[in-house]
């Protein structure tokens, strides 16, 4: 069996497809490299959520075919299943696989090294499906084409292309995700995926799918599982690569909050949480970004009721002017924000808060802004993630005029990082001379 070895890229939930391919890699007899440089096969799973993910993952596939021509490079995620065209055309991409096909990875891995054909596969059909005469509609939700048409002058395609419509896809692919060496009590679960808003700045829907989500009692395992440190590792792995037995599990999602909605019967977020506690004796347990009206009283009630649950939210903010709120589509305004974290404080005083917030949205005016830095500076936040905005091909903002000039965003962005930063300052110095119960990471 060949040897393989996956490079990551992106988001948690990201992290946690590349773990379940890893997962059935190993139980269908492959094996683990260490490295990309040792590895037969290379499957790159990348991001989409901005431009400069799209160049790191191109880049990385550069580097990868020039140290080691003879590599063959699987392509998948986000990226991939947004634009795979672009990818196929980069030398040394054997195959770009889609989200919508990534569960039949380990059958492609099988068909590499036995050169056996993959096209007749179930539900497999190559790249020129999506162009020409095809009759296979790949749209998105906002009406817009995803996949744009082959142009006479367009680079020579290289690699094969395995890719579906996303919304028809009902698989959920998820393992745990280990932290780095020396690091493996706190591993990573994602339990969602997908999402069924439609923000007008956001690809990822379009990439995901709909929102799906892991059956209650297959969480339960999982995280039975990983208390006692069980995972799949291949012969060979260094001990110091062994998963612990886990204090802390973080439970992660694309949209955490619309956990169970999909479910029948229909599962409450906020129920699974306490399954989790009740059925299981993990010592902490944290949740990962979750959007700002899925923080109900119920669940900021549960975390207070318990030492087990982390204090720590992470809700995307994105912005404080209404107006622009508004154009990105967003389902608040500033107010139902600033009620929510409100909450989070009245009942958990010692609770760490972050937000996620976009600069330079079109039209983002001087006044926008302003109105973003005085809402923050408003607020008991402890910490922010800022990004530039960056135009996603298929979303709504794209087609919106009034871009806001790369220098004047450049600046905003950094105000808001320093605003952030003194933050988080803020909050540490306040957490001085607190005990807090083991495992305390906050």
């Amino acid at each position: 069996m060949p040897s393989f070895f996956i490079e990551q890229f992106g988001c948690r939930a990201t992290q946690a497809d590349g773990a379940a391919l890893e997962r059935q890699l190993l139980d269908r007899g492959c094996n683990s490299a260490s490295t990309a440089a040792t590895a037969d096969i290379v499957v790159v799973n990348t991001c989409t959520v901005t431009a400069s993910a799209d160049a790191q993952a191109r880049d990385a596939i550069k580097k990868l075919h020039a140290a080691n021509p003879a590599v063959r490079v699987v392509v998948t995620g986000c990226y991939a299943q947004r634009a795979p065209d672009e990818l196929a055309a980069l030398p040394g991409v054997a195959w770009v696989v889609g989200n919508s096909h990534k569960p039949q990875i380990p059958q492609l891995v099988d068909s590499l090294s036995t050169a056996a054909s993959c096209e007749s596969a179930n539900d497999f059909f190559p790249a020129a499906a999506l162009h020409g005469d095809s009759t296979v509609p790949f749209h998105s939700f906002a009406g817009e084409q995803l996949y744009p048409q082959r142009r006479g002058n367009a680079a020579p395609r290289l690699g094969k292309i395995l890719i579906g419509n996303i919304f028809d896809r009902t698989e959920f692919l998820s393992a745990p995700v280990l932290g780095g060496e020396g690091n493996h009590t706190r591993p990573t679960l994602k339990i969602q995926d997908g999402c069924d808003s439609r923000c007008s700045y956001c690809v990822i829907p379009f990439v995901r799918g709909r929102s799906r989500s892991l059956p209650p009692d297959t969480v339960i395992q999982e995280i039975q599982r990983l208390i006692v440190g069980q995972t799949f590792l291949s012969v060979g792995t260094p001990s110091s690569l062994v998963p612990s037995p886990a204090r802390e599990i973080v439970l992660s999602g694309i949209n955490l909050g619309a956990y169970g909605r999909d479910l029948s019967p229909r599962v409450e977020f906020e129920d699974l949480l306490r399954r989790v506690l009740d059925e299981t004796s993990i010592e902490r347990l944290r949740i990962s970004s979750i959007e700002p009206l899925d923080v109900t009283r119920d669940l900021v009630e549960l975390f207070a009721s318990t030492d087990r649950m982390a204090q720590h939210f992470h809700a995307p903010l994105q912005s404080g002017s209404d107006r622009i709120l508004a154009a990105m589509h967003r389902w608040y305004r500033a107010e139902h924000y600033a009620r929510r974290v409100a909450l989070i404080r009245e009942r958990l005083p010692h609770a760490a808060i972050g937000a996620d917030v976009i600069t330079g949205f079109p039209g983002e005016t001087e006044d926008d802004h302003a109105a973003t830095t005085a809402f923050i500076e408003g607020l008991p936040f402890t910490y922010l993630h800022v990004f530039s905005f960056s135009t996603r091909p298929g979303t709504k903002a794209s087609a919106l005029s009034n871009e806001v000039p790369g220098g004047v965003i450049k600046r905003r962005a950094r105000d808001l990082r320093a605003l952030g930063e003194a933050k988080a300052a803020a909050f540490r110095q306040s957490q001085l001379g607190r005990t807090l119960p083991s495992p305390a990471i906050i």
